[in-house]
């Protein structure tokens, strides 16, 4: 069953091939057998999964056929949870457990979908790699001793090891597309807006943005069908209409223009990873799309000014973690000052107190104009790039990731050789765009993706084209080695 797409096992359960709780107790043995190996998952809620799913075969006995009825999903550590820990990966809110779902928590619920777990994740989603959580890093299930990517690397291990069909992610910089690409999935991040913040612990409240992970492109697309939409209780919330994400999967590419910025194909990027993505850019071509060579000119821009914008929103969201309401609290605090000090001290880890200390220095009078006024003036010139393009061409894409996924603690040493590894990603939460990543072959047996940008609100292009590419090959289709038994 765990080979299965989510097409495929939502028709298994509606034929009572199987049921739901069957299903369930397949991916739970699973993740018992497998996980350890991997370290995907921080909680793993087998009481609360059967019983979705003993009410999801009731729901399917009355003649119920939604389509994610059923289906077992994992559910990334930075979505709150009613009942569940919510944790962001952090010894900060290694106690939390929250009195109300997100909305996105509550709309799979809805959906029918059976919540199996809460996956690992670098701390406060700050990070390239899933190694600064406070629960031990993640692994690539295609090689252990390397890096699934992050922030949503246990989501992305998850569904590539096949613990589960279906995952959330969240994607700040690039935290769903990156690890999708590192570990053989695909994975979406949606117009900034298209998907509910409310009950999504904030990083940076400009850029988050919650999306589907999972084998294919229509698997995808039913799960974004599922949590997508206007939410009145989120200010961030979009009241554009929500599309059937499903319904343009089959549209033929006769007359698509994708455009290649030259920016994403020059230094920096691993050869034999350009070649793949070529590769499946000719297949694009094959089926009748016209490749377009085009500049998006300040990209070179995208990694200084994520750096200042990203950790100034977080060094606010996150002052709101001081021992008092709720989170870690240090034993035996002498007076108000030392609780909050060590509270903190205690409850962060390293790339999390860089990234407040950036941010607020940032944020600090006299720097304020110099760093983050000028930041936010970038920010629009790269969006303005994007925006130009798109005159052009339908789609732009080009590589995920400069490379493979590298080595276990690589990176760790060096912030800027970690920040290095986003360089395709963060323009893109910059100009607040659509994009998603989808398998386009191995070298030396790792996953590589190729990227597909989109217009505001485009996302069901973007599901076609990559739809398209995986009805002409199998890379999506392929097993890391422990996977298959």
């Amino acid at each position: 069953m765990h080979d299965l797409s989510v097409a495929a096992l939502a028709l298994g359960l509606r034929n009572r091939d199987f049921s739901s709780t069957e299903l369930t107790q397949h991916c739970l043995q699973r993740i018992r057998s497998l996980d350890p190996h991997y370290n995907s998952f921080i909680s793993v809620d087998e009481e609360g999964a059967l019983g979705a799913a003993r009410q999801a075969d009731a729901r399917l006995a009355a003649g119920e056929t939604a389509p994610l009825l059923g289906i077992p999903l994992a559910h990334k550590d930075i979505f709150c949870t009613s009942g569940l820990r919510t944790s962001c990966g952090s010894k900060m809110l290694d106690n939390f457990i929250p009195p109300y779902d997100a909305t996105v928590t509550r709309r799979l619920r809805d959906a029918g979908t059976v919540l199996l777990g809460k996956t690992n994740m670098d701390e406060f989603a700050m990070g390239s790699s899933s190694e600064t959580s406070f629960y031990g890093s993640s692994r690539n299930p295609w090689d252990t001793s390397r890096v699934p990517g992050g922030s949503s690397g246990g989501s992305a291990a998850a569904v590539a090891a096949r613990l589960a069909p279906l995952a959330t992610g969240t994607d700040t910089g690039g935290s769903i597309r990156q690890p999708a690409a590192f570990c053989g999935i695909t994975g979406l991040k949606p117009t900034y807006g298209r998907v509910s913040r409310l009950g999504m612990v904030a990083y940076a409240s400009s850029l988050d943005q919650g999306g589907p992970m999972a084998r294919t492109a229509e698997d995808c697309a039913l799960l974004l069908n599922a949590i997508a939409g206007f939410d009145p209780q989120d200010s961030t919330s979009s009241e554009q209409p929500v599309e059937d994400y499903t319904a343009q999967l089959a549209q033929p590419l006769s007359g698509l223009r994708i455009g290649l910025p030259r920016e994403y194909f020059g230094e920096g990027l691993e050869q034999a990873t350009g070649e793949r993505v070529r590769a499946a850019l000719a297949l694009l071509e094959q089926q009748g799309a016209t490749l377009v060579d085009i500049t998006l000119p300040h990209t070179g821009l995208s990694i200084p000014t994520y750096y200042i914008i990203a950790p100034a929103e977080a060094s606010t969201n996150l002052s709101r973690y001081d021992g008092v309401r709720y989170g870690h609290r240090c034993e035996n605090p002498r007076n108000l000052h030392d609780l909050y000090t060590r509270s903190r001290q205690e409850g962060f880890g390293d790339e999390v107190k860089r990234r407040i200390l950036v941010g607020t220095y940032a944020l600090s009078a006299g720097y304020y104009d110099a760093y983050y006024r000028k930041a936010q003036q970038v920010r629009r010139l790269i969006r303005q790039d994007f925006l130009d393009a798109f005159t052009d061409v339908d789609v732009i894409a080009g590589p995920t990731t400069p490379g493979p996924a590298f080595g276990l603690g690589a990176k760790t040493s060096d912030p800027v050789a970690m920040y290095l590894e986003d360089v395709y990603t963060l323009a893109v939460n910059l100009a607040g765009l659509p994009a998603m990543s989808v398998p386009a072959g191995q070298v030396n047996g790792l996953p590589v993706g190729l990227q597909l940008i989109g217009q505001h609100f485009d996302e069901s292009r973007l599901l076609n084209v990559a739809h398209q590419l995986q009805q002409a090959s199998d890379w999506h289709l392929q097993l890391p080695p422990e996977a298959g038994l």
